[in-house]
């Protein structure tokens, strides 16, 4: 018998065994294992089966079409954004350790996985704290007037993160999306939005393993990704995310951000990353 994965009737996610049935981490696998060339690609088609079918399974609630049924449901879509988190870390651990680089598929699907990972915490009401969370004017209805512009929450503490905001004439400043940015907005540098988004994610990211209150570092990377991901969809009704070809930088920056908001997580929930955990 060979290292295989392990996936039970009804469970969310999967987990790695040894050749004698024992769990394992993909980084642990592939330390002592000489085909990380397999094992990696393997990992990722299989969490893009369950993605698939985490998207048929909570499609509804995770578009918010609809809240959690009840308790249960709640319990599974907690158990959904935890899975994925470990399924993400441990793809960005494997390819550290071996050294391969990130290809476009491999940003794609963990640029999905994160995504519905957000949408989930979203829906629980459980995820991060946004940057500027309650500091921002409510937006008026009908078209808005000023100019769109990144805002670090605090330049000197970059784990804090920060946001686009759309700084009105009057002074006041509404919360604003790279999204809207993109698609919503006249008169905007797309080019250079884009660059200053990928810009404040590497940073933001970069400085989340050190950051005081890992908590707000995991939302502040979070709410960075979600907006990059929102804005890289195929289209308005789908969470497959779409990079453009030739950008491999931005499928590493992907992955490497959605790790850096896992492992924030887990500095405050440590079993977060267990494998060891009995089977469902």
């Amino acid at each position: 018998m060979i290292p295989h994965i392990r996936q039970a009737d009804g469970q969310i996610g999967f987990c790695w065994v040894t050749a004698a049935g024992r769990p394992v981490s993909l980084p642990g696998l592939v330390a002592i294992n000489g085909e990380p060339q397999r094992l990696i690609p393997a990992h990722l088609s299989a969490l893009d089966d369950a993605l698939i079918a985490a998207a048929g399974r909570w499609g509804e609630v995770l578009g918010g079409g609809r809240p959690p049924r009840d308790g249960a449901e709640r319990a599974q879509l907690t158990e959904l954004h935890r899975a994925l988190d470990r399924l993400n870390h441990e793809y960005a651990e494997a390819e550290r350790r071996t050294g391969l680089s990130t290809g476009l598929r491999a940003g794609q699907i963990i640029g999905t996985s994160a995504l519905l990972a957000a949408r989930a915490r979203m829906v629980l009401g459980t995820a991060g704290p946004v940057p500027f969370g309650g500091r921002l004017d409510e937006p008026p209805t009908g078209v808005m007037a000023g100019r769109g512009q990144f805002h670090y929450a605090d330049p000197a503490e970059p784990w804090r993160g920060g946001r686009w905001i759309l700084c009105a004439e009057d002074g006041r400043r509404y919360p604003l999306t790279l999204c809207m940015l993109l698609f919503g907005s006249s008169g905007v540098e797309k080019d250079a939005a884009v660059q200053e988004h990928r810009d404040a994610l590497r940073a933001v990211g970069a400085a989340a393993g050190a950051a005081a209150d890992p908590a707000v570092a995991a939302g502040a990377v979070d709410w960075l990704l979600y907006d990059w991901l929102m804005a890289h969809r195929e289209s308005e009704s789908s969470a497959a995310i779409k990079i453009r070809p030739g950008r491999a930088d931005d499928a590493a920056m992907i992955v490497t951000s959605a790790d850096a908001a896992a492992a924030a997580r887990a500095r405050t929930d440590p079993a977060l990353f267990s494998v060891l955990a009995p089977v469902r």
